[in-house]
């Protein structure tokens, strides 16, 4: 072996062994003692099981891996390099054990309890998992919630139906006045954005329809144990089906959902996915390191502690305010904090529900007209999810890049909510009873700026080129995104015009300023 190759090993594999299971071990044993075993507070599952462990591994990678990544010889022969991408695969054999190991802890705790009924659940020690041998489901009295929210590549639209049914002892206790044991059952279907609103209505009956059929002719009894639902988005559905239902008191309920399979088999294959994870990922960081040549200029400034990673310094400039970029930075902040707020508010983390999305702000007719016209600008700091968000911010931080030290922070801030308000005011116009939410609007509003001040010749010559395609690619490209459903296009065409119209008249004022200086 000789003297680069031990080099390698050092600075770059055994530090990614270390991480990886250091990672995955202490978060996994935290997640137990603390929320498990302790039950000292609760969280989402999503947060615990999908969201810490997906982000957390891009600390190490960025602030750890990155500058020690130059010892590699990455170029490519077009002068870029592998990095970007090799810091991704990292980042993926980091999170994806801790991600299966999280599924693995939620499925593998909790003892299977044998109780004679379900009122026995209350006298001893709780636990997740209940084998009963007497009980009664009243499927006579059952609540029900439907719940919407857009998801997948064309934000089609998710239909949950979710449906509880009280658990008794037997069956003369349904003349109780209150139950605290429920089943829910859950039916859900994806209705394509591409369909027009008649053929959409005709989907949700079809479905309705079809749930409503299978739960009539559905066994209920027919389970092998009870699993307690736990704190997630599904446990909020079943919580407002409960609301729905007014003959019973369903104050302190207690919710489960029926397993039909063997307790032995709730693990399945889980904990094979795990080894056969981090051993895939261990082989392959090791080849992937091990093929490329030795760059001894950036080893011997990584041994001397002179290596510096001028791209991280570069990307925290761009979210970092500072004169001439000040405003951008702080609408970004804001964005992401109204996210982050809702996440820990419990309203989800990859999307959150229109009913949600509406108490939080969001643009909707009826109630916008109706006296509530603060929505017009409260919607454009909120988001339907994680991707809907960052596709945003991104946008933002280019056009900001380029036209905040043109206008000024105060021009740009005002400009910036006043093409958002006219968006917002186009799509309740277009919209008879649609929840409009998102940045996208009041971007928008800064292309048209851009686009007005570029096709006005503010800019440089040489940038004006290139800038005007690549913004009229941009635009064009949503636009058309914008068709196949699920996007305002009304709200990207009420800022991209409202924007342009403001660019235009301001171009001739911002022209002379730059000739004068």
């Amino acid at each position: 072996m000789n003297k680069n190759t031990i080099q390698k090993l050092k600075i770059l594999f055994i530090p990614f062994l270390i991480i990886s299971f250091g990672f995955c071990t202490v978060y996994t044993f935290l997640n137990w003692l603390l929320l498990i075993r302790l039950e000292l507070f609760t969280v989402k599952e999503i947060i615990v099981e999908f969201g810490i462990p997906f982000i957390l591994p891009v600390i190490p990678v960025l602030f750890f891996f990155r500058t020690r990544l130059k010892i590699l010889n990455l170029k490519k022969s077009t002068g870029r390099t592998y990095n970007d991408l090799y810091l991704f695969v990292l980042w993926l054999f980091i999170a994806g054990p801790a991600l299966i190991a999280q599924d693995y802890l939620k499925n593998s705790t909790g003892k299977l309890s044998q109780i004679e009924n379900v009122s026995q659940i209350s006298k001893q020690e709780q636990t997740k998992y209940y084998k009963v041998k007497n009980f009664y489901l009243d499927k006579s009295t059952v609540g029900v919630h439907t719940s919407f929210e857009t998801g997948g590549r064309n934000n089609d639209l998710d239909i949950n139906l979710f449906i509880v049914v009280p658990i008794f002892d037997k069956k003369k206790d349904t003349i109780n006045s209150s139950c605290k044991y429920w089943l829910g059952i859950k039916y859900d279907d994806r209705i394509s954005n591409r369909l027009d609103e008649k053929e959409k209505q005709d989907r949700y009956e079809s479905f309705l329809n079809e749930s409503q059929f299978d739960f009539d002719r559905k066994d209920l009894s027919d389970f092998v144990y009870l699993e307690r639902v736990g704190n997630s988005d599904i446990s909020d559905g079943y919580k407002e089906a409960l609301t729905k239902i007014n003959k019973i008191n369903t104050e302190g309920s207690v919710l489960f959902i029926s397993k039909n399979e063997p307790f032995e088999n709730r693990k399945g294959n889980t904990i094979h996915w795990f080894i056969g994870t981090f051993l895939m990922g261990t082989i392959v960081w090791l080849i992937m390191i091990l093929i490329p040549k030795c760059n001894e200029t950036e080893l011997r400034r990584l041994k001397s502690g002179t290596s510096k990673d001028k791209d991280l310094k570069e990307f925290f400039n761009f979210i970092k305010p500072r004169e001439g970029y000040f405003i951008t930075p702080i609408l970004i902040y804001s964005n992401v904090l109204i996210y982050l707020i809702m996440v820990i508010a419990g309203l989800g983390f990859l999307s959150f529900n229109g009913p949600d999305l509406l108490n939080w702000g969001g643009n909707f007719r009826p109630y916008t007209t109706n006296g509530q016209w603060w929505r017009l600008l409260t919607n454009i700091f909120l988001h339907g999810g994680l991707l809907h968000l960052m596709s945003n911010m991104f946008g933002l931080l280019f056009v900001g890049l380029f036209i905040e030290p043109v206008l000024g922070r105060t021009k740009y801030l005002i400009l910036y909510l006043v093409t958002g308000i006219l968006a917002s005011c186009v799509s309740i116009w277009w919209h008879e009873a649609t929840i409009s939410i998102g940045a996208s609007g009041a971007i928008f509003g800064l292309y048209g700026i851009f686009l007005g001040l570029l096709l006005r010749k503010v800019f440089p010559p040489d940038l004006s080129k290139v800038f005007l395609t690549t913004t009229l690619i941009f635009i064009a490209y949503n636009l058309i995104m914008g068709l196949a459903g699920g996007i305002d296009n009304s709200a990207h065409i009420g800022g991209l015009l409202s924007g342009f119209v403001f660019g235009i008249i301001m171009s001739k004022s911002l022209k002379e300023k730059n000739e004068k200086h």
